[in-house]
């Protein structure tokens, strides 16, 4: 297999095969024997993305782009809609836009290269004009305006908003009516030529399927692409909240709590966002986990529900912990939240309980290798930050206590915490 690069973790007994191919774009083929076939085709584009320098000009694109360019991608200068393209190799597709990338998808039990050679060929072939760009700011307009009355939503884009004063990271990702409406076909154009550069793009194929048969496809869907020279712009974000508290009355049986912990430690990406992220996930299950006290404690009092869930977003140029759930009294949870928080670094994390949540991770990290679907959306975040998910089990696995108490007592600190409530009308 002389074109690929073999990278094997015997550790954990898993593999994928590399190689960066002639048109620019990495290529990561991970052979699992599974009965279906999936495979990501992403750029290193979010919805954070919006201020950059290229080609010695200075661009502020709209918010909401690249959520609205994933969605036009689907439509061809063909007329034929992509998803009957998928539906004739029985291949079910999909594509979604987060703040630090724009991923296209599909899984198969067969035809994987046929299918692959629509993904490839959609993505690299953009096709806008005026009417459709029109036709679409109607369709993602009513998109907003329901998201506007989705509780789950507001409540995560709030807690957002009163983290951050500057970031981008605080904007809804869809962007807002009046902001998509300023979106044209040039500006769709830039944008596109600037981040669908191949070059700034990753495929990642996972299933039973030949590595050079990944590569024949790719030899005749893609083109060597333009070196790239993009510096994306963020301003000067503080290490304070923007807000401490945020609320909204929405139609709610009962209220809904987000409390937001900023990370301050920015920008950070490779292995050591890989081992930040690990430190974090940790504590939080140390705090907050469902065989913790406080989940315990809570959960019979009444105060949340299996709902309950706590974790970190790892990002190159933010993060954020969130604890969120429904509660009868969501200011007396985050009482409980920060009186938890004090109470452990008073008396520090006890070594047996650190150990075995480090097992509970490193376990549920050899759990992901059990689905194509979330090997290949995990590699392919990874990638983009820098780091290797084949690399995050060990990188569990050597943190230390004392690098947990480290971060602990240096990053939960209630100045740089927030609190988004949900409320019935």
């Amino acid at each position: 297999m002389s074109s690929f690069v073999l990278k094997e973790n015997k550790l954990i007994e898993e593999k994928y095969y590399y190689t960066t191919h002639k048109s620019g774009l990495r290529i990561f083929v991970i052979p699992k024997n599974h009965g279906t076939g999936y495979a990501v085709f992403g750029t290193n584009f979010g919805s954070v993305d919006n201020h950059f320098i290229t080609e010695g000009k200075e661009v502020n694109l709209p918010d909401g782009i690249a959520h609205f360019l994933e969605h036009k991608l689907f439509e061809n200068e063909d007329g034929i809609d992509t998803f009957k393209k998928y539906a004739e190799y029985g291949a079910s597709a999909n594509a979604y836009t987060s703040s630090d990338k724009t991923v296209y998808l599909f899984s198969a039990t067969e035809n994987i290269k046929e299918s692959l050679g629509v993904l490839l060929d959609f993505v690299t072939h953009p096709y806008f004009t005026d009417e459709t760009v029109a036709k679409e700011q109607g369709i993602i307009g009513q998109e907003i305006r329901m998201y506007d009355d989705n509780p789950g939503w507001r409540l995560y884009f709030n807690m957002l908003t009163a983290l951050y004063h500057n970031h981008p990271a605080r904007i809804d990702t869809a962007g807002t009516v009046e902001t998509i409406a300023k979106i044209t076909p040039e500006i769709l154009y830039t944008a596109y030529n600037t981040f669908y550069n191949l070059r700034n793009m990753a495929l990642c194929v996972c299933g039973n399927i030949d590595p050079e048969e990944v590569l024949k496809v790719c030899d005749a869907h893609l083109n060597e692409a333009a070196h790239a020279d993009v510096k994306r712009i963020f301003p000067d974000e503080p290490d304070t909240v923007f807000q401490r508290e945020i609320s909204q009355k929405l139609s709610v049986s009962m209220p809904l709590f987000s409390i937001g912990i900023k990370d301050t430690h920015q920008p950070s990406e490779g292995s050591e966002l890989a081992r930040k992220q690990a430190e974090y996930e940790i504590i939080l299950e140390l705090l907050f986990g469902k065989a913790s006290g406080f989940y315990t404690r809570l959960y019979e009092n009444g105060l949340i529900n299996t709902a309950f869930s706590s974790g970190y977003e790892a990002h190159t140029n933010f993060g954020f912990c969130e604890i969120s759930g429904y509660s009868k009294d969501p200011d007396a949870v985050y009482a409980e939240v920060l009186s938890e928080i004090k109470k452990y670094k008073s008396q520090g994390f006890d070594p047996q309980d650190f150990e075995r949540i480090k097992r509970v991770l490193y376990a549920s990290c050899l759990r992901v290798f059990n689905s194509t679907e979330d090997i290949a959306n995990d590699f392919i975040s990874y990638i983009f930050r820098g780091f290797n998910m084949f690399d995050y089990p060990q990188i569990i696995s050597d943190v230390s206590l004392e690098d947990v108490t480290k971060r602990f007592r240096s990053d939960f600190i209630e100045e740089r915490m927030v609190l988004s409530k949900v409320l019935p009308i």
